[in-house]
């Protein structure tokens, strides 16, 4: 029995019609990206949908910065300071989406937090991106964003050292050893996963395009067209990153988007492709390598002055920081240039009309809002300012650059310390984040590791 539009009339019209698109609808996922960009929230009912729409959902203020494990982090003061309180949540207008790979009719549903005034919570990480979005706006500008993400696929079952162990070919029974970069055969080979993922995206109306297998054993990468608008780009985003988990699981198999499960391979990245347009709908960084735009030039020199303040929100985990390692494609510099992947922010082959900015520095693990947030609040600032980025680096940037090798606990000071932090994002969000990476640092040293045993148990 397909649901009854009328009986849903706070529904806006796109998700009534997308409702109507599933028949028999049992159950709808309402989901809160936290800051760390996990998905929390609440399952409800068909019936209740309504509802949703008109009064919201009640959920703790402190799931919006919880850690990664999912405690509260009370320096944050979301926690005991207020009593643990609920805010309300409401849908995000047009992003109710099918969940195909679900065994009953079912939706999922964005969600966004309110504060105790009833106006958006400045923290929550998508309204971060929407305010600087409206920062371009005000100038007559808007980003134009695509999200490149890369992840690996490992066997469901962990060795007995309960680590990730890489997957077996479904076509050769193997388990994957070697690396074949964009070998189609590996494509090939995984056809049920990617078919699935595409068919999910298909679903879901997530305008994928594109699947390379990458660098090491196991390791995918799919991308997303770019959209002219930034929120919408991040929110497919969040829904291929779980189509693509629920297919691995469907397949047998475990998607993860950690940024360096093995020290020997390659780390995963989230590269953010920018360019901005103007009032008229002209690409304002178009131009030739040859006579880069000043628009361009100045967005880069912004990303170089703004990358470090903003670390903290590319390499968010102890992990995050294990992929900047040397010939392993990640920018270990902040230097700019054309078709070259050892910089970081590099122009990729295009014609003059679609030149844009491609961000390198970003791990798979980072929350997309905020990732994106700061590397459009970078251009911006650079765009403004008029900062000059210097010259494009031609060949190996690592040879021709001082190498820097960041830690986690320099990127949460900086990140804790930075004016242009605070002047971009707020005073809430950079105290909220802050304290929440302080307390998974500080949480994460606190256990002594097989590595430590091995070196010092019998020797000192």
């Amino acid at each position: 029995m397909r649901p009854d539009h009328d009986a849903a009339p706070h529904l806006p019209a796109d998700d009534a019609a997308t409702l109507a698109s599933i028949p028999d609808c049992e159950q709808i996922d309402l989901l809160l990206p936290d800051m760390n960009g996990l998905l929390r929230g609440k399952r409800v009912t068909r019936d209740a949908l309504d509802k949703v729409y008109r009064d919201g959902v009640c959920l703790p203020m402190s799931l919006i910065a919880t850690d990664i494990t999912g405690n509260t982090v009370e320096e944050t003061g979301l926690g005991y300071d207020i009593g643990d309180e609920d805010r309300i949540c409401r849908p995000v207008p047009g992003s109710l989406r099918p969940v195909p790979w679900s065994p009953r009719p079912a939706a999922q549903l964005l969600l966004s937090m309110e504060d105790a005034q009833g106006g958006m919570f400045e923290a929550n990480p998508r309204e971060v991106l929407k305010r600087v979005l409206e920062r371009y706006a005000a100038r007559g500008l808007k980003p134009v964003v695509a999200v490149e993400l890369e992840f690996y696929l490992f066997d469901q079952r962990m060795d007995d050292a309960g680590r990730p162990r890489t997957s077996i070919n479904p076509a050769t029974g193997q388990r994957n050893t070697s690396t074949q970069v964009y070998y189609m055969e590996d494509l090939n080979d995984y056809r049920g996963f990617t078919d699935a993922v595409a068919a999910a995206c298909r679903a879901q109306r997530i305008p994928a395009d594109t699947a390379v297998a990458e660098y090491a054993p196991g390791q995918f990468e799919i991308n997303l067209k770019h959209r002219d608008d930034a929120l919408l780009a991040c929110d497919d985003a969040i829904y291929l990153k779980r189509a693509i988990k629920a297919a691995a699981q469907q397949q047998g198999l475990m998607a993860s988007f950690m940024a360096k499960p093995f020290a020997d391979q390659a780390g995963s990245g989230m590269h953010i492709h920018a360019s901005v347009l103007d009032a008229d709908g002209r690409n304002i960084f178009a131009s030739s390598p040859s006579a880069p735009a000043d628009a361009l030039k100045h967005a880069i020199g912004g990303l170089q002055r703004s990358d470090q303040d903003a670390l903290l929100l590319f390499a968010p985990h102890a992990n995050s920081y294990r992929r900047f390692v040397l010939n392993a494609f990640v920018p270990l510099n902040d230097v700019w240039g054309y078709n070259n992947r050892t910089v970081a922010m590099r122009i990729p082959h295009s014609d003059e009309a679609n030149t844009r900015i491609e961000h390198r520095i970003a791990g798979a693990d980072a929350n997309i809002y905020l990732v994106t947030a700061a590397v459009l609040a970078g251009m911006l600032h650079g765009i403004e300012q008029g900062f000059d980025p210097g010259p494009p680096i031609t060949g190996n940037a690592y040879d021709q650059t001082e190498i820097r090798t960041p830690y986690w606990r320099e990127a949460i000071a900086s990140f804790m310390e930075s004016e242009f932090i605070r002047e971009q994002f707020g005073e809430s969000f950079r105290h909220i984040y802050g304290q929440q990476k302080l307390k998974e640092m500080h949480s994460f040293y606190t256990e002594v590791t097989d590595l430590e045993y091995a070196w010092y148990l019998r020797s000192v």
